[in-house]
């Protein structure tokens, strides 16, 4: 597995695209194709890991098919054991019950599995997060008129109070003092606040990976912690993000970005997580467009 060398970096508005460059050929990713690739690498072999939709199954299907072919992946639908052929839509679509081991139902996949400490790994995405791992994926702005009314919690509470490891995603998301709602309990209030809340012991955030950089959980104080920046991007920018004094690591990690294998993966089985190029962006606009024009002219016919 040959990892390219990294030579120049390039930035397309909010959405970062990185350029890597090898004697042989030039190669592109978009954000959204890193974080995947961090999460499965996340992922070890043997693990049993829960997933939803979106980056968290395009990472369970991306280690599966290469460092972690005996990771157990499952759905909160039920389905167990499990290769999917494509990045699934929503938890219970039937491209996830390729090869599976045998199916539940939703209440069994709870009490049954994850309640009962058999899940090794989750992953949560998060409209806003604060310094211990807190998550609010419910509301933006006041609860009761908000700003921005968002998904909800769904089972992600329940995964990240009893999953061994949660690693927490924030694609576009953002960093804050104090959440507008508190949808999934990460530290709490820090220390060994979580286990006085009664959360099983060693459970709760393991990671965070935003659109910049990598974060940590300091062992004691629980608190984030800059553990490495993406290629290109210096921990001023990261900064500039988190409205508190950012802990980092006395040591940057080197982040490298996504082999040729592993971008290759991505997107030939996740092909709809992401619209990597612009005229791409067009094309689709453009379909959709003529495909309602055509709709209301053969009403008028």
């Amino acid at each position: 597995m040959k990892v390219l060398e990294m030579r120049c970096f390039k930035q397309s508005g909010t959405n970062k695209v990185f350029r890597t460059v090898s004697e042989v050929k030039e190669m592109e990713y978009e954000t959204i194709e890193f974080i995947v690739y961090l999460a499965s690498r996340e992922i070890q072999n043997g693990d049993r890991v829960l997933l939803g939709q979106g980056i968290p199954i395009a990472a369970g299907l991306l280690a599966k098919m290469t460092h972690a072919p005996n990771c157990i992946l499952m759905t909160e639908a039920g389905i167990i054991d499990f290769m999917p052929y494509k990045a699934a839509f929503h938890v219970a679509e039937s491209t996830t019950t390729k090869g599976f081991s045998y199916a539940c139902d939703l209440s069994d996949t709870f009490t049954t599995i994850l309640f009962r400490g058999y899940v090794d790994l989750c992953f949560l995405g998060a409209a806003q997060v604060d310094k211990y791992g807190n998550i609010n994926s419910t509301v933006v702005g006041d609860y009761e008129s908000p700003k921005m009314r968002l998904p909800g919690a769904g089972g992600a509470a329940d995964f990240i109070a009893y999953a061994k490891k949660t690693v927490i995603t924030l694609r576009g998301g953002e960093f804050v003092e104090k959440l507008d709602y508190c949808s999934s309990p990460g530290y709490l209030t820090g220390g060994n606040s979580r286990e006085k809340a009664c959360f099983p012991p060693g459970t709760g955030p393991s990671l965070l990976i935003s659109a910049q950089g990598v974060f940590g959980f300091d062992k004691k104080t629980k608190e984030l912690y800059l553990k490495g920046c993406f290629p290109g991007v210096e921990v001023e920018d990261i900064r500039k993000s988190i409205p508190w004094d950012l802990k980092i690591a006395p040591v940057l990690e080197k982040i490298d970005p996504p082999t040729e294998e592993y971008l290759g993966i991505i997107r030939k089985f996740a092909p709809g997580l992401i619209v990597r190029k612009s005229k791409d962006r067009t094309k689709m606009v453009s379909g959709v467009v003529e495909f309602i024009m055509g709709k209301q002219e053969k009403k008028k016919k």
